[in-house]
Formats: C-alpha cells, sequence, structure tokens
C-alpha cells in the first residue's frame, strides 16, 4: 500500500528507491485500491484548508491505486494544501465506458465539482485551488474549469495522460485558469491513449489518438503555449530515473509526482505566503523616531 509519510521533497537515496518499488507493487493491483480510506484518499486537516485545495481527480476506473499514489506523490513533495481523491464516476467499474463517453453526465458533474471549488473559495478566499487529473480526469479538468461562473478561476491544471482528444478546446477552461494548463503527455502510451481512444473515443468524443498520447494541437494551442499559458511536457528518458516508463501509468508514479507536479503547486503556496507576508508588514504599526 502506498504509505504516506510526512512532507519530505528531499528523501535519501534509499527512501526514494523504497517509496519507487512499492507504488509500482501498488500498480500491480490497481483496483485494490477502491478499499482504501481516511487518510490515504483525504487529507483535509483544517491546517491543510488554510494553505489551499488540490482536486486529485480519477481516471475512468475510479478510485484506485493511480490515484492514491498521485495523492502520496504530493505528499512527498512536500505539498501543504488540502488534498481529496475526487472520483467523480458512478462507482461501478463495469461502466468505465460510460465513464469514459457519458459526455452529458460528466458535464452535469463537472458543474457539481465546480460548486464545491467556489464552496472553498468562499470559505477560504484568496487560497490557490488544483485541479489534478489523470487519462480521464484530465478532461474533467477542463471541464470543472470551464464550468466556473465570471470572476471565479481555479489556480493551475495538471494533465497527466489525458484522455481528451488533442483539438479540444480547453479555451473555457484557460479562461477561469490563474497561471497555466500543463499537460503531460507521452508517446509511449500505447494501449491506452493510441489503441484505446482509437477505438473507443475520447471523452469529448473524437475517435484517435488523444491529446496524452501526442499532446494538444491546433491554433489555439500555439497562441497559448507563445504566452506560456499551456505548458505541454512530453515524455523524456530522464523521467525512467523518476520511475515514469512512458507508459499510461508512469506519470502519476508517487516519485515522479513529487519531483514534477509538486513543485508546480508548492510554488503557488510560496506565492500565498509572500503576499500575506507583504500584507503584514503594510497593516503592522510603524515605528517613528522622535
Amino acid at each position: 500500500m502506498n504509505q504516506q509519510s510526512d512532507p519530505d521533497p528531499c528523501p535519501s537515496a534509499r527512501t526514494r528507491w523504497w517509496r519507487g518499488i512499492l507504488c509500482w507493487l501498488t500498480f500491480l493491483v490497481t483496483p485494490l485500491g477502491w478499499f482504501c480510506r481516511g487518510r490515504l484518499i483525504r487529507r483535509m486537516e483544517p491546517e491543510r484548508l488554510e494553505h489551499g485545495l488540490v482536486m486529485v481527480l480519477t481516471g475512468i476506473e475510479g478510485r484506485s491505486f493511480l490515484n492514491v499514489g498521485l495523492l502520496s506523490g504530493l505528499i512527498d513533495g512536500g505539498v501543504r494544501s488540502a488534498m481529496e481523491i475526487v472520483d467523480w464516476t458512478t462507482g461501478n467499474r463495469l461502466l468505465a465506458l460510460f465513464h469514459l463517453r457519458g459526455w452529458k453526465r460528466n458535464n452535469r458533474v463537472a458543474l457539481e465539482l465546480a460548486n464545491k471549488v467556489i464552496a472553498y473559495q468562499d470559505q477560504y478566499p484568496s487560497r490557490p485551488v488544483w485541479l489534478v487529473g489523470h487519462s480521464g480526469g484530465g478532461g474533467m479538468a477542463l471541464l470543472i474549469a470551464g464550468a466556473l461562473p465570471p470572476g471565479r478561476k481555479v489556480t493551475g491544471i495538471v494533465m497527466l495522460a489525458t484522455a481528451v482528444s488533442p483539438r479540444v478546446d480547453f479555451g473555457p477552461a484557460l479562461a477561469n485558469v490563474q497561471t497555466s494548463i500543463w499537460n503531460y503527455y507521452s508517446w509511449f502510451d500505447l494501449f491506452f491513449l493510441w489503441f484505446g481512444t482509437t477505438v473507443l473515443g475520447t471523452i469529448d468524443g473524437p475517435h484517435g489518438p488523444a491529446a496524452g498520447a501526442i499532446g494538444l494541437r491546433s491554433d489555439k494551442v500555439q497562441e497559448a503555449e507563445s504566452i506560456g499559458r499551456l505548458i505541454q511536457v512530453p515524455w523524456h528518458w530522464r523521467m525512467i530515473k523518476q520511475f515514469n516508463l512512458g507508459e499510461h501509468f508512469g506519470c502519476v508514479h508517487r516519485v515522479f509526482v513529487a519531483e514534477e507536479v509538486a513543485p508546480l503547486i508548492r510554488a503557488s503556496e510560496a506565492c500565498r505566503d509572500d503576499a500575506e507576508a507583504d500584507e503584514a508588514r503594510k497593516s503592522s504599526p510603524q515605528l517613528h523616531l522622535a
């Protein structure tokens, strides 16, 4: 099982290796992650809620050791925000194809989750909110951000091996993102995001290789990339050292997440800390020398 320890962004080589092997072993029994409960799937302590919120969106399989590994990686990487694995599926694994292609239902659930974001922001204004989605969860992240009303934004979106089409309209989501959308993709995701989405389709409908395999591609993509609003990260051989072999599961390995995804979220937490410190200095009584 993916055991969670205190945040340790710089673990020893031995600890890092142990985490890597243990996470790989859990991936062999991925569906059993459904039985995980408590701190393995939800870290919503009051002290974490004060720092921000990270919604970890499952793939079409629902809660599994894949998303447990993802959440564990964020904790390993020192993320201080509250975190929760959000299972947006029906909970029935036999309906995985429906989760992928149930467009009307997915939009309805996205609206419900957008309201959850709003409720958090009402209670904890100015805190960072991140949407991190794997596979079908990447598509849900776009739908959730796009469903936010005017004036409401999430801090950032991270899509890992997302099952959306390369020409998906991400404009509505990007308009409601403060920083950027990160798309981690791999040409070696052959079974799920080449063969699978070609035969069964992507979460937004079209059949063919998904954006999690070949990246997002359109004129809007080039424009968004040119101003840093869309950041696409292809798989690289160096990621093997982070236990990411370029297949569908490597991008949610806890070591990879701790070293690649967690720093993005930690940066937004640090920005808020700096803003609070500046505000405290401005509001503190000024000492005047006679």
